[in-house]
Order: structure tokens, then sequence, then C-alpha cells
């Protein structure tokens, strides 16, 4: 047998090109075994995706948020296979626990805004009142459910004041677990014949782990069992470092996979940092010196959309900061979340009549803004608007 040697900074035409020359087909990438041995540089910022960083102008990935829940209800295979047919590189599955230990696609650990648990009258007495991550919510909870519990619920959507087009759809779909939306995406992977990445986000790590429902070991043997995530891209994302930090033992730096730390431009602590009694701060990861820290665990900051481009007083853009630069110099890729089409979620610049309305050509604006950043992808709720922008 061959090895196949990926070269350290690759496009993400090569990406593909050259797994297509290793496997025989467009789709897959090289044998685990083959990415193993491969040398990978501690900056993969050209695998798989745009150009690496300092080498020119490259291709922004667009990140399906929630798949392309401005079109769907989040996290359905309705909403994923809408954001793979609009374009999107990758689609995401914010990544919470069941009772019974399974890993299912929900934003948060609360069922109540994005499930019909509130009209179910056999899980009535399951109400109760939590505290996760600083927020407390009453309601109905992902962790006291069973997976055959949970798939009696049907999805609706979070937001019908803003979406009332996704609230047809109440009531059509169940709640997939994350072995089935990497089946789901295989499947239109083969279907389509391009390769589509996963971007799974490891929700409320330290709140899970305090109730006895850790879920890194549960997601690496996940990514262990599927071909799927063996060879082909997956970002794998945090708001805390602990998790990130051990996955990179676990897994290493192989040519498909990358780490990703989200942030937010606020002085507060990660849940993982505040739980064991630290000091650091996402404002302070933000700095030079902070995303240098990063770096040495991670491959991907992911901010807020206004970190990269503030606000003005009157909601306009301002001037850019220096994020993207400074992260760059660390040698750390820039994907920054949200992009959202309506009127509420535009700066002041690119909105045309009321709040709750869809503006797609302001959408577009906006996110042609901070392309002119230099990000290197970047999350949206709808991936044909981002396949758009980019152009």
């Amino acid at each position: 047998m061959n090895t196949l040697y990926l070269p350290t900074r690759l496009s993400r035409r090569g990406f593909i090109q050259t797994a297509a020359a290793a496997a025989g087909t467009a789709l897959l990438l090289p044998a685990a075994s083959v990415l193993a041995a491969a040398p990978v540089a501690s900056d993969q910022s050209g695998l798989p995706g745009v150009a690496p960083v300092g080498a020119g102008p490259g291709r922004p990935l667009v990140f399906g948020h929630r798949g392309a829940s401005a079109l769907r209800p989040e996290h359905t295979l309705a909403s994923y296979a809408k954001a793979i047919a609009d374009g999107a590189d990758y689609v995401e599955p914010d990544l919470v626990s069941t009772k019974d230990g399974v890993l299912v696609a929900r934003h948060e650990a609360f069922l109540s805004e994005t499930t019909d648990v509130g009209t179910r009258a056999e899980f009535a007495s399951r109400k109760t009142r939590k505290t996760i991550d600083g927020e407390t919510h009453e309601g109905w909870f992902v962790d006291d459910f069973t997976l055959a519990e949970l798939k009696t619920l049907r999805a609706v959507e979070r937001i019908p004041q803003f979406r009332p087009g996704n609230a047809q759809y109440n009531g059509m779909f169940q709640v997939v677990t994350f072995e089935e939306m990497i089946d789901f995406v295989a499947a239109e992977a083969a279907a389509r014949g391009r390769i589509i990445g996963l971007v799974p986000e490891l929700k409320h790590s330290t709140y899970f782990a305090s109730v006895g429902l850790p879920l890194e070991d549960r997601f690496l043997s996940i990514l262990a069992a599927h071909d799927y995530t063996r060879r082909n891209p997956v970002e794998i994302q945090s708001f805390e470092v602990a998790n990130l930090k051990y996955l990179r033992g676990k897994l290493g730096r192989r040519a498909n996979l990358r780490l990703m730390q989200l942030v937010i431009g606020e002085p507060v602590r990660p849940m993982d940092v505040a739980a064991a009694g630290g000091t650091l701060t996402f404002a302070q990861m933000c700095t030079p010196a902070g995303l240098r820290d990063i770096a040495q665990y991670a491959d991907v900051v992911a901010p807020p959309t206004r970190s990269v481009i503030p606000l003005n007083k009157d909601g306009s853009l301002a001037a850019p900061s220096s994020l993207v630069e400074d992260a760059h110099k660390a040698g750390l890729r820039v994907e920054p979340w949200t992009f959202r089409p309506e009127n509420q979620f535009l700066a002041a610049d690119f909105r045309d009549g009321a709040l709750t309305a869809r503006n797609e050509a302001g959408s577009i604006a906006e996110m042609k803004r901070y392309i002119a950043t230099g990000i290197d992808g970047f999350f949206t709720d709808d991936p044909a608007l981002g396949r758009a922008a980019i152009g």
C-alpha cells in the first residue's frame, strides 16, 4: 500500500483532490492509519478548507449554524439538509447528553424552547428549575429524559416571531442523535459527491460532568466508530478550555481535525475555569498573549462577529478590531459567529424595515464587510446567503 503524505498547507481544492487520488473517489480522505502517520504541522490552517493564514486571499468556509436555522427549525435533519443543499462547507450539531448517556443535537440542555415537551402531559412532572452555565431556566431538560423518551418529542421553532415560516414545520421532526447526524451527512456527501464537514460543539461540559454524564469520552468513541469522521473534516468547538486540551491530548494533530476555541469579548470566565477557581477570562484570551496560549492547544479562535468589527453607539459598524490580525500572527484561524438575516440581528447600516423582517441584501452586504477583514470562515443561519456574500 502506498503511503500518502499530505502537504502541511493545502488549499481546499487541493485537499479534496489529494484525498480523491488516495481513495480513488471524489469523496473520501485517506484511511485513518495513513492520516495518523502523515506529518502535520502545528498550523493546520490549510487542512481542510481555504488557503493557509498569510498565503494570500482564500475562500472562507461557510458553517451552517445549527444547519440552515433561518429556514428550518434548528438541529433537525431538515435544517441540515437545507444547509447542505445551499452550499454549506460544514454543518453544526451542538451536543448534549440524555439521561442514558446518548449525545443528541440540541443547542442547550433546556428543551422547552425547541421541542413540544411543554404540551406533553406525560412529562408534566419533569418540569423543574436548573441553573446551567450561569443561566437559570424553568422547564424541561435533556438530562432528565432517556433517548427513547426524547424520541417521542418533536422539534419546534425557537424564535417564531422572527421565523414564522419555520414554525410551519413544528411537530414534523424528531430530535436526532449525533450518530444519526453523522450518518445523514455521510449519505448527503455520497449522494452529492462532495465532502461536507462537521463542526460539533460540546455544550455544558462542566455541567454534564457534574451530573455524571461527561461528554468527552462518549464523543471520542463516536468519532472513532464512524468511518466518515475518521476520514473527513471535523472541527470541534467549545466555550470551555479543559475539554479542548483533553481532546487534543487524545486526538493529537490529525489532518482532518481542528479544535476551535469559542470566545466572547467579555471579562467573564469559561465555566470550567470558574469551577476550578481560576481567573482566566475570555477578554484575556482575546489579547495577543491569550491568543498565543490558545494556539498551543487549538487551531481556531471563534469570536462573536462584533469582536471582529464592533458597533458604534448608533448600532452601525465601527472600524475593525485587531483581533483577526492578532490571531493570524498567533497561527490561529478566525471563524466568527453568527450572521442572521433578519433586521433585528444586522448592524444598523444594513437594516431596511421592520426588525422582524428578513433582509437578504442587508445580510449579504454585512457579511461582505466581515469577509474583507480576512476571516477564514464564518457561521451563518442561512448558508445560501453566506455563499452569495463570498461570490
